[in-house]
């Protein structure tokens, strides 16, 4: 768990560097729902003891980089029990040909 978070943080510090081509994105865009309903659904399937279920997409952005777009979204998704945000990186190389770079919880202040 640890090592993920410390690979999310430095890939959100290398994308902070994008930042200034970066754009917000519509967290209600049907593509946008499709791309963290994505990361959840891979997450789940890396991770067999996950059962995580997507809610609903928070805050996010998105660039174009050498490869695709990479997504830098902030969602919500809940274990059956409870409700948790958590930060996730998903490239898109081409039309619905996305790639999970990370995913991690947000810890609780």
């Amino acid at each position: 768990m640890r090592f993920q978070s410390l690979v999310l943080i430095l890939v959100v510090l290398f994308a902070s560097a994008a930042i200034n081509q970066a754009d917000f994105v519509d967290f209600n865009d049907p593509h946008v729902i499709e791309v963290a309903t994505f990361a959840v659904t891979e997450y789940n399937n890396q991770h067999t003891e996950a059962k995580l279920v997507f809610e609903k997409v928070i805050s996010g952005v998105s660039n174009v980089v050498d490869n695709g777009t990479r997504y830098s979204l902030t969602l919500s998704a809940n274990n059956h029990s409870s409700s948790n945000n958590y930060d996730t990186i998903v490239l898109e190389k081409s039309s619905k040909n996305f790639s999970l770079i990370a995913f991690a919880p947000i810890p609780h202040a």
